[in-house]
């Protein structure tokens, strides 16, 4: 999606909004932006933080809320010993329970930010109350975990434009510094037509065991959400979705189809909802394609790197964990020797870049 992260179609047309030229919408008389954090787990906590260390004027964690207690005081402490008084959020701002986004939210004014960082089974209902009360967003990916939901962001998007709110979303990489300098080469042709981008993110994955029936089912799932479709999309959409958005930056276009297969060992004993393979051939407007591989089993290779291979040569796109592994080959193979380019090196992890991004074109209505 975009804002944070995706800027071309549809999608980004409904949540990329920083360009848009509507009526001034903006945070508070004193200029300083209160945020309220919906989903205190470990993205949500990255995101306040990124948020409260943004430059260009004050930010302050004014409402916290999550459905688990646990979760949301562990984050509570650990923002407040690293952020001091830019966290203000005494008990009565903290909230718990599958209502507890609203009472968070409502704690802020028109022109604040509510960080929706839960997993994508809430994410729908969370965003649409946020531009209803009049604020910009950030959003954690995934998005949604169904058509039926992808259309409700949709829908939020065009509504948040028509109140020129800001929505930044999660897939981090369209602020990678490195990227984009090698997205500006691609663009000027130094790699020749790219007809082939090659994705990869292969691990030990993520295997569960069965529900012992020992606590409420519902909320035994909620706490596993990569390993159930409806909480997270599952784990292919939950990782890939960064390595599929890079697909899409790099060729500036969305595919036209996608043709995919998927399996599990013979052996093996999870009981998720995931598969241990998943691979994906996208075809491009042009015919160039797309090869995404996800493979999540124990003792096997294991990669997490985007590659592109155009007419002239060949680049690395990303690196492990997201790094910015950029590099440009004098040919199609990729090896140490044969590099030819490399960007600088980041000043900005991308993480932070994104919040710094969002907050300017929030205080300067860009």
């Amino acid at each position: 999606m975009s804002g944070s992260r995706l800027r071309s179609g549809r999608v980004a047309a409904a949540t990329a909004l920083a360009g848009v030229a509507w009526p001034h919408v903006h945070a508070a008389e004193n200029n300083t932006i209160r945020l309220a954090l919906i989903g205190c787990g470990g993205r949500g906590s990255g995101a306040a933080g990124n948020a409260l260390s943004a430059p260009g004027g004050p930010t302050q964690l004014v409402a916290m809320a999550d459905l688990f207690e646990d979760r949301l005081r562990r984050s509570h402490q650990s923002l407040s010993e690293q952020f001091k008084d830019k966290v203000a959020v005494p008990p009565e701002r903290q909230f718990v329970g599958f209502d507890a986004y609203r009472k968070a939210i409502d704690c802020l004014r028109p022109g604040d930010v509510a960080l929706l960082t839960t997993h994508a089974a809430f994410r729908p209902g969370h965003l649409e109350y946020a531009v209803e009360k009049g604020l910009h967003v950030f959003m954690e990916k995934t998005f949604a975990p169904d058509p039926g939901g992808v259309q409700r962001i949709l829908r939020a998007g065009e509504a948040a434009a028509k109140k020129n709110l800001k929505i930044g979303a999660g897939v981090m990489c369209r602020h990678s510094s490195a990227r984009q300098a090698l997205i500006e080469r691609i663009r000027a042709g130094a790699m020749g037509d790219i007809q082939l981008i090659r994705a990869y993110r292969m691990d030990d994955g993520y295997r569960m065991g069965p529900f012992q029936g020992k606590e409420n089912e519902l909320l035994w799932q909620i706490r596993r959400p990569y390993q159930f479709l409806w909480a997270s999309s599952g784990i292919f959409i939950e990782l890939m979705i960064h390595q599929i958005d890079e697909c899409c930056w790099i060729k500036d276009a969305w595919p036209i189809a996608a043709h995919g297969v998927g399996g599990r060992g013979p052996d093996s004993t999870d009981c998720s909802q995931n598969l241990d393979t998943y691979a994906i051939e996208y075809t491009f407007p042009d015919g160039a394609k797309a090869l995404v591989t996800g493979r999540y089993i124990p003792k096997c290779h294991t990669d997490f790197a985007t590659f592109v291979h155009g007419t002239k040569c060949a680049a690395q796109f990303s690196g492990n964990i997201h790094a910015p592994t950029v590099q440009m080959y004098k040919d199609q193979r990729i090896e140490r020797s044969h590099i030819t380019w490399r960007p600088p090196k980041e000043t900005v992890d991308p993480w932070q870049a994104e919040w710094n991004v969002l907050l300017e074109a929030i205080r300067q209505d860009r």
